[in-house]
């Protein structure tokens, strides 16, 4: 299935979304079966709020571990880990994260595009890219990048989105391999965990 379309068994999925991805991650988090052979990375907007409610709420939805990346905290499989509200995350090249308070991108920090990028230079064809709910164009230009690193680029279907621009926008503008609806993406998800 969808992992076929890798040249090797994924080592990272970085997952991004804005208006209606959080309802997106709470319907696809207690489909996940432990452990994850991969590392996971999710990037949402959020409000700007020094809080970890959100990684709290995930973590109540699944057996798998959710955190909020710390500076220079090394990347492990196995973890969700949350951008934190208000910075934008870098992966580095030793494969340890970086937090970023530089200028919004996408009137967004964190913004999807710059995490999408780094990873993609970091990971190349071993990333996955998927792209949730959302109302402007972030994640785009970062898909692009996967794309030309030689990962796999996932979308959700607009028609299950409650804000269709941003999977619109990627659906338009790059060359995607999937778009799914919110249960094939917890699919695709396990399929992957090889």
């Amino acid at each position: 299935m969808a992992e076929d379309s890798l040249n090797s068994a994924p080592k990272a999925v970085v997952i991004g979304g804005s208006t209606g991805s959080i309802d997106v991650l709470l319907q696809v988090l207690p489909t996940l079966t432990p452990p994850l052979t991969y590392v996971c990375i999710i990037v949402l907007h959020r409000r700007n709020t020094a809080d970890s409610t959100l990684a709290h709420l995930f973590s109540l939805k699944t057996t798998i571990p959710v955190r909020e990346v710390d500076d220079k905290e090394p990347i492990q499989p196995g973890i969700i880990y949350l951008a934190p509200a208000d910075y934008h995350v870098l992966i580095e090249h030793d494969r340890t994260f970086a937090l970023d308070d530089s200028e919004k991108v996408h009137y967004s920090r964190p913004s999807i595009d710059v995490t999408f990028e780094s990873a993609a230079d970091v990971f190349g064809s071993s990333l996955v890219g998927i792209l949730l709910s959302g109302a402007n164009a972030d994640g785009t230009a970062g898909l692009k990048a996967i794309k030309r690193r030689g990962g796999m680029l996932v979308i959700q279907q607009p028609e299950t989105a409650q804000a269709t621009m941003m999977p619109q926008q990627a659906i338009l503008n790059t060359q995607v391999d999937y778009i799914l609806d919110i249960k094939e993406i917890g699919t695709l998800l396990n399929n992957l965990n090889l």
